[in-house]
């Protein structure tokens, strides 16, 4: 009897310690792996690089301090399937705010803390239709569950039609402090130490090491946002414009050249495409060129345009983003060039394919056949002008208009004034 409950009270106490401690000390480093700024594929990918090298050095432990108003939905899951399926123990440390995407992603590992002055929620999507929030309400719940967080508050996070007695009424979205996360059982710590953290999860000999986002990855998570790259392709395409209305290689090539490098290479290096994109791209504004100095318009041209649009739009990740981007860089190329045009600007290239010569009364070109000469000259009406009709001067039988009323057939008349090819007579 004794015996038994010796062992009963071991049982409780290995339960109760296993229950406060979350790792044992695997005698690693533990490694700080920031997830910051918008979710996309740049993020997704900085990811799955930093955790494959990270496998290779045994560490105790993955922090991911997250710092992030969300993103792309569909990254975001690929980045809670890497989170939960690595080997190595993980904690979300919410250092400012976890806000839509960065939901999920913070959930996804074992351990979750918020700073003392950290948020997570409002996880809305846009667009809110029901079939995506449905779709994404059941991508939190599963990974709540798996997790064993509240799946309850966290679908709250995303569907406004959830009420919860105490904490939200219907037609708002949660958004939960750092003490909040930890009460309704989001977070299983709230502090602004590191230290803390590793003395909460039993990580206290471990050192703690800092991956840092290259400026290769800056600069590729911050180039491949959709408002972005639709600013980077409208400086393109207006710098072109401008290069082609100027003579010579000035500002607007530099422009376009910036605009356009900007935009490519940001998205190759998001991974967002490959270099194929580029050299569609490329291959399609030569074609135009070619079609600007070839007479008339033809196979060049129609070729160019397509594959200028085909590697623009490949150049993203998302066919909707690439279209708006491109919808929006047009509009705006259109404006500019319309506008330029209005101001002056011409080309030699365009004047090729452009009919801009003018024939002027000044030198001599007339629309119609001057009636100047028969001014003032008598004749004699041969119809009737009511107040139309014909008259004969000279021989000549000419049509002409009444001035003063009817006049009868066989009378005598006198030009009074000549409208262009109008002739104006009054009856003697």
């Amino acid at each position: 009897m004794k015996k038994s409950r010796v062992v009963i009270i071991l049982i409780s106490l290995i339960v109760l310690i296993l229950s406060n401690v979350g790792y044992a000390d695997a005698g690693g480093d533990v490694y700080v792996v920031p997830i910051k700024g918008e979710i996309n594929k740049a993020t997704y990918n900085f990811l799955n690089n930093t955790m494959s090298k990270l496998i290779k050095e045994n560490p105790a432990a993955i922090i991911f301090e997250i710092d992030t108003y969300g993103g792309l939905i569909n990254e975001a899951e690929k980045i809670k399937s890497l989170i939960m399926s690595s080997s190595i123990p993980t904690i979300s440390y919410v250092n400012s705010k976890a806000e839509s995407a960065g939901v999920l992603i913070t959930i996804a590992s074992e351990k979750v803390v918020m700073a003392n002055s950290a948020t997570i929620g409002s996880a809305e999507t846009i667009p809110n239709t029901e079939k995506v929030l449905s779709m994404w309400r059941g991508l939190l719940r599963d990974t709540a569950q798996y997790r064993n967080r509240n799946p309850e508050v966290i679908e709250a996070m995303a569907d406004k039609d959830i009420e919860i007695e105490g904490l939200v009424t219907r037609g708002k979205l949660v958004n939960l402090t750092s003490s909040e996360a930890v009460e309704y059982g989001i977070a299983d710590l709230s502090t602004d130490s590191y230290r803390e953290i590793l003395d909460y999860f039993n990580l206290d000999n471990a050192n703690i090491q800092r991956i840092d986002e290259g400026l290769q990855i800056k600069l590729a998570k911050y180039i491949s946002n959709p408002y972005i790259s639709s600013l980077l392709l409208t400086l393109g395409f207006v710098g072109l414009v401008i290069e082609i209305l100027t003579p010579g290689f000035g500002i607007g090539g530099t422009i376009s050249i910036i605009g356009f490098g900007l935009y490519f290479g940001g998205n190759i290096l998001a991974g967002n495409s490959h270099w194929t994109s580029l050299v569609l791209f490329v291959t399609g504004l030569i074609l135009l060129v070619i079609e600007a100095i070839m007479p008339g318009f033809g196979l060049p041209g129609i070729s160019g345009i397509i594959l200028v649009i085909v590697g623009t739009v490949l150049a993203m990740d998302s066919l909707g983003v690439a279209l708006f981007s491109l919808s929006i860089a047009i509009i705006i190329t259109t404006i500019v060039t319309i506008i330029l045009i209005k101001m002056g600007f011409k080309s030699k290239m365009l004047n090729k394919i452009v009919l801009d010569t003018e024939h002027k009364d000044e030198r001599g070109y007339l629309s119609v056949d001057s009636m100047n000469q028969y001014i003032d000259k008598e004749g004699i009406s041969i119809t009737e002008l009511r107040p139309a009709g014909f008259i004969e001067i000279e021989g000549m039988k000419l049509d002409a208009l009444s001035d003063g009323g009817f006049i009868p057939k066989d009378t005598t008349i006198k030009v009074v004034r000549v409208e262009g090819s109008k002739i104006f007579v009054r009856r003697l």
